[in-house]
């Protein structure tokens, strides 16, 4: 599941699309770019999110830590594209 994106389906962010950077049993740690970043990643149960599509490689997300700020660009990038592919479906 590294490297997909995958919207929160509960929560007070319900709805809300990340980047799961990590995997550790039954949970996931999700980063958005803007307010969930690499360095500060949000922790969920992974009962509690819906996979929504594959972006990143788990190679690739494996070399966010070595530059955070770069990191957070390309997540952002990911969730902003995902949400103007669904836009022009429409």
């Amino acid at each position: 599941m590294k490297g997909r994106l995958a919207f929160s389906k509960a929560g007070h962010d319900k709805g809300k699309l990340y980047l799961v950077i990590r995997e550790e049993g039954e949970r996931v740690w999700l980063a958005d770019g803007r307010t969930r970043g690499v360095l500060a990643p949000k922790k969920k149960n992974r009962k509690h999110i819906q996979p929504a599509g594959r972006e990143f490689t788990e190679e690739e997300v494996d070399l966010f830590s070595e530059n955070p700020a770069w990191a957070d660009n390309r997540i952002r990038e990911a969730v902003d594209g995902f949400y103007r592919k669904k836009e022009n479906e429409r």
